[in-house]
């Protein structure tokens, strides 16, 4: 089971067992560490025992691209319902961090990363987030299988090539399974909306995906001066 080690500002994964070595001391992680736990270096600097937990996949799995952000994470989420025991495809893993997602909840991850090398960094982070028996990482193109899958509950797809799933997508869900599709680029965006309508699926709707964070002072509350923080588009629809 990986932890959570923190210091102030500070986090690190560790699973049981290993060494964490910082300027603050050496520090080994008992076997039967446990969340709540404080855990002292030879220095004598304290570190609390955390458990992971969905938001920290975002910060601590190795990277191997933009991992999608929380709230896009959450956004998919809720706009398809993936439950426990949801057969789930999904294309384009990255990092994985959707796919664990997923996989914590308790869904079925079938998931395909075109490059070996991602796909395996995937698998790294599938076992960091404890969800290798739910989620199986597959290297490869998605489109090149599709006769041999299905039916799905639920298809995420964060992929160039979308719209080439988007248009199979009444064979590969089950009657009322959603398809969920995130991207960058309103123009990719756009084919992909085309492409659910024309195949006859229903309720297509495309969101943008922004937030605004809040800033609070002496003088009154208003949204940051910063920029609004836009990250991709993300276009649902489901097959009636």
């Amino acid at each position: 089971m990986t932890v959570v080690l923190v210091h102030g500002d500070r986090e690190y994964l560790r699973d049981p067992g290993e060494e964490l070595q910082t300027d603050l001391g050496v520090l080994e992680v008992p076997e039967d560490v446990s969340p709540g736990d404080t855990l002292e270096t030879h220095l004598g600097d304290e570190f609390h025992v955390r458990r992971l937990r969905g938001p920290d996949l975002f910060h601590h799995l190795e990277r191997t691209g933009a991992p999608m952000v929380p709230r896009d994470v959450g956004r998919v989420l809720g706009e398809v319902g993936v439950e426990a025991g949801d057969r789930v495809l999904d294309a384009g893993t990255g990092t994985g961090v959707l796919a664990a997602y997923m996989g914590r909840i308790g869904a079925d991850v079938l998931t395909f990363e075109r490059d070996p090398e991602f796909a395996e960094v995937a698998r790294g982070n599938m076992a960091t987030a404890d969800v290798s028996d739910a989620v199986e990482v597959r290297a490869g193109d998605v489109t090149e299988g599709l006769d041999d899958l299905g039916p799905f509950d639920v298809v995420t797809l964060d992929t160039e090539d979308a719209p080439t799933v988007v248009e199979r997508a009444p064979d590969l869900l089950a009657r009322g399974g959603f398809v969920a599709v995130y991207s960058p680029f309103v123009e990719d965006t756009r084919e992909v909306a085309r492409t659910a309508e024309d195949v006859g699926l229903g309720d297509v709707r495309t969101l943008e995906t922004i937030e605004r964070e809040m800033d609070f002072d002496d003088r009154g509350s208003r949204p940051s001066t910063a920029g609004v923080g836009h990250t991709g588009y993300l276009t649902v629809a489901r097959n009636d």
